[in-house]
């Protein structure tokens, strides 16, 4: 019944930032931006008591840890979205019946949005950015691996709000406590829309046990494919930025699939990852090219565990096939239908793997790095949606609105 009270607080919030004018918000979002700078030590300090209590070799640790590097993007970020159009009040469509019925299709905002997320500090700003510019006021439930990153972050957040003259209530931090998790999933008639962002664990569980609406932001499991008709040397760039720009997200590449006619190339492509101390999984035929010409402590044989994993640190995997069908194939077993790239010179293999893939973003000699809100440039995002009812890919302000029909007359009356 408490958190029942701080869901309402919440319905509220969102009433009354449904009527706040767009100028106003992004007032609000400009000076959160520098609020996350000025209190960037603020900020950091409260981020460093949760790294210490977390392993460095933990795969979240990255995701985790806060820099000031990290936090100027993340500034950069908000103030991006405070700059896009407001996607509220747009006419989706617009008929008047023979009658004289004018009616009126426009986008709303979902009311108020709740956001499931695990050991990243940085999807509180993100969320917050986003569900203000929309229109929606937001319910936090972060994990305990960055409780105090969240609660500083939050601290911040509010602060600005209430400087401003907006209800704090607009933007709630749960406690990181399984009680908050199963109070937040059952909140029917408080939450519009629930949104988890983490592990497949995670986003299993809240599918499985929310009784109201989800949109699964999956965990990226991404493959490239390396045509027989590919560029070596734009697959060695490619290879090497998706899998270590950023080992710990989504987009990072987990499995190379290689046309055997290319095998000889795999030294070439992979030889950047070792100076990385990348631990490739590779089948066979792969392994019998590598071995010799990739470091022996970096190389290991795949088992049935090595396809369909997402690694979330220095290691990969490699599949040899004989032909794009066979290529295709392997990706419709074990994608998670989050991100996947074709590397090929040759037109119709691109057009066939980009119209055979099932995945939200299909990349052709492009790395799988840029599946990003920020990057699509829509600002920020949400998370990135695997799903094909209401949005799929990066999720971001036009994706968390809805609409409504305005049905406008002068007295008609049906038989």
């Amino acid at each position: 019944m408490e958190l029942n009270e701080t869901f309402n607080k919440a319905v509220e919030a969102s009433r009354a930032l449904n009527l706040t004018d767009v100028s106003r918000i992004d007032a609000v979002l400009l000076a959160l931006a520098d609020a996350a700078e000025a209190k960037m030590e603020f900020i950091l300090e409260a981020n460093r008591r949760d790294l210490a209590l977390m392993d460095e070799q933990n795969p979240m640790y990255d995701r985790l840890m806060l820099t000031p590097e990290r936090i100027r993007g993340i500034a950069a970020d908000i103030r991006n979205v405070a700059s896009l159009p407001s996607p509220l009040g747009h006419v989706l469509d617009e008929v008047v019946r023979p009658n004289g019925m004018k009616i009126t299709k426009i986008s709303v905002p979902f009311g108020v949005i709740g956001v499931i997320y695990e050991a990243r500090p940085n999807v509180s700003f993100d969320v917050v950015s986003l569900c203000l510019k929309s229109g929606n006021a937001c319910v936090l439930k972060g994990g305990h691996d960055a409780g105090y990153s969240n609660e500083a972050i939050v601290k911040v957040i509010r602060e600005v709000l209430q400087a401003h003259g907006m209800d704090e209530h607009t933007v709630t931090l749960l406690p990181a406590d399984r009680a908050a998790t199963a109070a937040l999933l059952g909140a029917v008639g408080y939450i519009d829309l629930l949104i988890p962002r983490g592990s497949k664990g995670l986003i299993d569980y809240v599918r499985d046990n929310a009784r109201i609406p989800v949109i699964e932001t999956g965990a990226g499991i991404c493959h490239t494919y390396f045509d027989a008709a590919g560029d070596r040397a734009k697959c060695a760039d490619i290879v090497f930025n998706a899998k270590t720009r950023r080992v710990s997200v989504c987009n990072a590449l987990d499995c190379l699939i290689v046309h055997r006619d290319r095998l000889g190339d795999l030294p070439a492509v992979c030889g950047r990852l070792a100076a990385k101390e990348v631990v490739i999984y590779a089948d066979s035929d792969a392994y019998a090219v590598l071995d010799g010409r990739y470091p022996a402590r970096l190389l290991e044989r795949a088992t049935a565990e090595s396809f369909g994993t997402e690694f979330l640190s220095y290691k990969m995997s490699i599949r040899t096939v004989s032909s794009l069908d066979e290529a295709i194939a392997h990706i419709t077993r074990y994608s998670s239908k989050h991100s996947e790239a074709i590397i090929s010179e040759n037109p119709a293999a691109v057009r066939l793997f980009q119209q055979s893939v099932d995945a939200a973003c299909v990349y052709a000699n492009v790395s799988t790095a840029f599946t990003d809100g920020a990057q699509f440039g829509l600002g920020a995002e949400i998370g990135i949606s695997t799903q094909k009812l209401h949005a799929r890919g990066p999720m971001a302000l036009r994706e968390l609105t809805s609409y409504k029909y305005l049905i406008n007359g002068n007295g008609q009356t049906r038989a």
